[in-house]
């Protein structure tokens, strides 16, 4: 860790678990290309700090391009995005988008917003992934996102199926990665802002009241002031995904 200077309880936290998850799931390779896809919020901001720090660390070389699309709701939201790529010497593509209004929008009576502009950016994250042939796309997805999609496809789709911190895509041409599946929200909020990221807001008006919003407050509710049985439904899902994961490799 001398090569990275002092860091915090949350920061080593943030980076520890995310490269043995990495480790674990045989995650990245040499020369590995990774576009880090960066929305602005607080986990994809500590998803390309950690990436950066692990460039430092891993025995082998790889590299990284920050991918940011805006959803068009506030086309300055980014712009503290490039000079902080310039001043720490990584790559950037940042574009924006139509796909936020539009989903939100009259011509769009049948998909849900979120839907729609989910599908939109995925669509349009792997094309670029293509372009600048991009062996990975790294999502900012936690251990909260875990536990909430866990739940949304059990009550709703009648499925038990949860995130998985790597998949691979069109016959393995690309590999999604998840490097921050293990790490809880309150952990990474710590790490940001002892790193001063530059976190902005999300400008969706769908985002307090979206379905994962909802099962969000549903977990909360229940677990919010059990100790014991947040831990236990965190921890058994981070397991019950790993050994998904290996079961099927």
């Amino acid at each position: 860790m001398s090569r990275l200077g002092k860091l915090s309880f949350a920061q080593k936290k943030c980076l520890g678990p995310t490269g043995l998850l990495m480790q674990r799931t045989a995650m990245i390779w040499p020369g590995a290309r990774i576009g880090v896809a960066v929305s602005g919020g607080v986990d994809s901001w500590i998803m390309l700090q950690v990436l950066l720090l692990r460039q430092r660390i891993v025995p082998f070389p790889f590299e990284l391009l920050v991918i940011h699309l805006n959803p068009g709701f506030d086309v300055t939201s980014h712009a503290p995005l490039a000079p902080w790529a310039a001043l720490h010497g990584v790559a950037l593509h940042a574009e924006t988008t139509d796909y936020g209004p539009k989903a939100h929008g009259p011509e769009n009576r049948k998909k849900s917003p979120c839907f729609l502009c989910s599908w939109n950016r995925r669509k349009r994250l792997f094309e670029l992934c293509k372009h600048y042939g991009l062996t990975h796309l790294a999502l900012g997805h936690n251990a909260d996102d875990l536990v909430q999609t866990f739940f949304m496809n059990l009550f709703r789709n009648g499925r038990v199926e949860g995130l998985s911190p790597k998949e691979n895509y069109f016959g393995g041409e690309l590999v999604l990665i998840r490097p921050l599946l293990l790490l809880e929200k309150p952990m990474i909020r710590r790490a940001a802002a002892q790193w001063n990221l530059p976190v902005w807001s999300n400008p969706c008006p769908s985002a307090t009241c979206s379905e994962r919003s909802r099962t969000d407050e549903w977990l909360q509710s229940h677990l919010a002031h059990n100790t014991a049985m947040h831990g236990s439904v965190y921890g058994a899902l981070k397991r019950w995904q790993l050994d998904v994961l290996h079961g099927s490799s």
